[in-house]
């Protein structure tokens, strides 16, 4: 039986679709890589004001974060009387904290989020512009199914 223009026109799409059904489901499986990059910081002889400043601070670290292209999802403060802050933000790409000791003007962050569409720079960037530390020891982690360590910079700003 002989197809008639309108069936071979239909079989003609249905293979279209079908490739872009399989290319996109490619791509899709690509973009959930095994992978995580862990940005750590310890930021140290911070501006007093700003790293006691636990309301501030809590707005700069969500500022920080979006900054990065991480997406929020919720986050959780407590607050050690007077000003020291611990704050855990959850990200749909992982979490990112701070924990503060204004007693020695200083703090320890992390960013930590899977896949390759974040960027440390940025939230990096915020957070010193906030805090203004005069020391600062960074490392970069990459994991999977090992970790790597590929620190930009150690020591000093």
């Amino acid at each position: 039986m002989e197809k008639t223009p309108d069936i071979a026109k239909m079989d003609s799409m249905k293979s279209v679709l079908w490739f872009f059904c399989i290319a996109f489901s490619y791509l899709g499986a690509n973009e959930h890589v095994f992978e995580g990059k862990h940005f750590l910081a310890s930021y140290c002889e911070c501006d007093p004001d700003a790293i006691s400043d636990v309301i501030t601070l809590e707005k700069v670290m969500h500022e920080a974060v979006l900054a990065s292209g991480a997406t929020i999802l919720d986050s959780v403060m407590n607050i050690f009387p007077p000003d020291g802050l611990t704050l855990v933000i959850l990200l749909s790409e992982s979490h990112a904290s701070i924990h503060t000791y204004p007693e020695h003007c200083s703090c320890f962050v992390d960013l930590f989020t899977c896949g390759r569409g974040c960027k440390e720079e940025e939230f990096d960037r915020v957070l010193r512009a906030y805090l203004q530390p005069k020391k600062v020891d960074t490392r970069i982690l990459i994991r999977h199914q090992e970790i790597h360590d590929f620190s930009k910079s150690h020591g000093s700003r």
